[in-house]
């Protein structure tokens, strides 16, 4: 090699390690809904420089990944069910989350066993009842078994997720022996067949068929929100402080976790920190009407609409684990007959 050659040399690799690095990426499969998780996807990348390819299924999810294997290109999974997320932990497709910042956030009754997967955002399932007819402004679950609801409680079908999720929760606290009384007592308080959505729940307590309900609290918000009928519905309820006896508010939730396989497992890391900090927080809980899990995020449109959240501290892990039991049981007691 020539002196002039060597030098030219020397040039190019200071060159390229003077040089910005080519832009990171990181894989996401997710169940979300694009327009709720596309501004978080593309505040990140402007912040970060990673860019985020998103992969969006509405059904599969665990089983693509496992179809996939070892090659398998997803970095994150991102999923609205804790029962789905705790399925993809318990099929061995996830991998611990190995991150100080997610366990300073994120409480560990909101996280799976082993950080397998995290909590970004939680939705309550609150009881609603008729603003011009119901006084008060406080309830317990189990106050839903009171015969004084005979023939006035609304209710979706009980092996819905959102039910299933709520029941598995109180299975997770009581026991089957006590669960199935609850159900049988519901069920008995029930003002038509269970069916339907969330948000016909508040057409039903407008309409006087029902005067009391239970709901997911981000339907209110978006019923609030609503330049149609549903702006009536969501003006004739009123929404209780709901609470387990002796306890908080029972959430589902929107999680993450990392592909076993991930190829980019420190881009997928940085991304769920990402979605906790309070900038994506806000923007990822306001479009939906959910609770950041971040307590530093104070002003959240669903703590100006709602107050705030309370979470029942049963672990979300046990929850997913008596979604079965409580399937079972609400079959058994023929809930949606």
């Amino acid at each position: 090699m020539t002196i002039k050659t060597a030098l030219v040399t020397t040039a190019l690799a200071s060159c390229l390690l003077a040089a910005p690095a080519l832009a990171q990426s990181v894989n996401l499969y997710t169940t979300r809904e694009p327009a709720l998780l596309n501004p978080v996807i593309e505040a990140f990348t402007k912040d970060t420089g990673i860019k985020v390819n998103a992969v969006f299924l509405k059904d599969g999810l665990q089983q693509r990944i496992q179809a996939e294997g070892a090659n398998s290109p997803a970095d994150v999974m991102l999923v609205v069910d804790v029962g789905e997320i705790q399925a993809a932990a318990d099929a061995g497709i996830t991998q611990p989350v190995q991150s100080a910042l997610v366990d300073k956030t994120v409480p560990a009754a909101l996280r799976g066993a082993g950080n397998n997967w995290v909590t970004l955002t939680q939705r309550a399932r609150i009881v609603v009842v008729s603003k011009d007819r119901v006084k008060q402004d406080a309830i317990t679950y189990d106050e839903l078994a009171d015969p004084k609801w005979k023939g006035k409680f609304c209710i979706r079908a009980g092996q819905h997720p959102y039910n299933n999720a709520f029941f598995a929760a109180y299975l997770a606290r009581n026991g089957a022996e006590k669960t199935e009384a609850f159900l049988k007592a519901v069920k008995a308080n029930t003002a038509r067949k269970p069916g339907g959505g969330d948000r016909d729940v508040a057409r039903d307590i407008l309409s006087g068929q029902c005067d009391i309900a239970i709901i997911n609290t981000y339907y209110i918000g978006l019923m609030s929100k609503a330049t149609n009928e549903q702006k009536g519905w969501y003006e004739a309820i009123k929404p209780l402080k709901t609470t387990f006896t002796g306890g908080g508010t029972h959430v589902n939730v929107s999680a993450a976790a990392i592909a076993k396989n991930a190829p980019n497992k420190d881009g997928a890391v940085k991304l769920i920190e990402y979605m906790l900090s309070e900038k994506a927080q806000t923007l990822y809980a306001d479009g939906n009407f959910e609770y950041p899990v971040n307590p530093d995020v104070k002003e959240a449109a669903a703590v100006k609409l709602l107050g705030a959240l309370t979470p029942d501290t049963t672990p979300l892990g046990d929850v997913a684990k008596n979604r079965k039991a409580a399937s079972e049981l609400v079959d058994k007691v023929g809930f949606d007959n």
